[in-house]
């Protein structure tokens, strides 16, 4: 394994893996004994970065979630799991009735369901301090110094470490770092955004973004990590849920453009010279570059992780970067 070291302050920056892994279905759709077997390889293999959020998986039961973080919880007892292990979760779209959904009843991000909705997942994680909270989609129902200083006061605390933020347009990011900046509080650090080799179509609307994604990390995100440096990109659903390589599972609509056909053929070309599979070239794709990204990728089971793990060693040359980049 590989690591890196997310945030810049020393008393809340950590060091982590540089292959995060997902636990959104632990719990629900994954069985227990699947996913203990999961994280027990993870951490054999030097995995020390966890991603859940106190919604994940609402939509299987049409509950309000929760199952991941108390699975983690019953796998960090069993197994006697300490602060070396990294799990970041995130508040702000948890329904906050049953059969509702983050699109027309999100808990939000007031500093009141902030505080209450860290010290719930503290609960079921069974930890003192959180090492990474997120701000899971935007809240513009709530002024944004409210949030800033919702998200500040848990650091001030000593409840939660790093702050990061997902699925918000750049500007609402800029001006919510901007915020915390001129108060002398801790900002966002960390970003959680989709992102793959291919590209996507932005002009998808959808529910939760009726002009379109602002969930897809873009030319504006990838131009503000190289400006920001201090900053992460934790990325997303980078195997597209399976759709590189499985046959029942479709590229999704916002990929369907002129552009998407070279790029897969510039992955399959690298593919077939390196000996890996399509999903460890674009893992080693992100993992290589300039940009300081963290694959985030889950699995359902060992075989898909070992799959994932053995990416992290995957060393791509100039000529098959410049391929992958379109750049020839």
């Amino acid at each position: 394994m590989k690591y890196r070291t997310i945030g810049a302050d020393p008393a809340t920056r950590r060091e982590v893996s540089v292959l995060a892994l997902g636990a959104m279905l632990f719990g629900s759709l994954t069985d227990e004994k699947t996913s203990f077997a999961i994280l027990d390889r993870y951490v054999e293999a030097g995995g020390t970065f966890i991603d859940t959020s106190d919604n994940y998986a609402f939509w299987v039961d049409g509950g309000q979630g929760g199952q991941s973080e108390e699975l983690l919880g019953r796998w960090r007892r069993s197994r006697g799991i300490g602060d070396e292990i990294v799990i970041a979760t995130k508040v702000g779209a948890r329904p906050l009735a049953p059969g509702t959904s983050y699109t027309d009843n999100p808990e939000g991000l007031s500093a009141k369901v902030i505080r209450e909705a860290a010290e719930r997942s503290r609960e079921r994680l069974g930890v003192e301090r959180l090492d990474l909270l997120y701000a899971h989609i935007d809240d513009h129902t709530v002024p944004q110094e409210e949030t800033v200083e919702g998200f500040a006061a848990l650091v001030a605390e000593g409840t939660v470490g790093l702050l990061g933020v997902s699925n918000q347009a750049m500007w609402r990011v800029e001006r919510a770092r901007a915020l915390a900046a001129a108060a002398g509080l801790p900002g966002y650090e960390v970003l959680q955004y989709q992102h793959s080799h291919l590209r996507p179509r932005f002009d998808v609307p959808s529910d939760l973004f009726p002009d379109g994604s602002l969930g897809h990390a873009g030319p504006e995100l990838l131009g503000y990590l190289r400006a920001e440096p201090a900053l992460t990109l934790v990325a997303y659903s980078p195997l597209l849920a399976g759709a590189y390589v499985r046959q029942d599972k479709p590229l999704p609509a916002d990929y369907d453009h002129p552009g998407t056909p070279a790029r897969l053929a510039a992955l399959r070309d690298v593919a077939r010279e390196t000996g890996a599979t399509v999903n460890q070239v674009v893992l080693a794709w992100q993992l290589g570059g300039q940009a300081p990204i963290v694959p985030l990728a889950g699995a359902s089971s060992v075989a898909q992780l070992e799959e994932n793990l053995a990416a992290v060693d995957l060393e791509l040359t100039a000529d098959q970067r410049a391929r992958l980049d379109g750049v020839h």
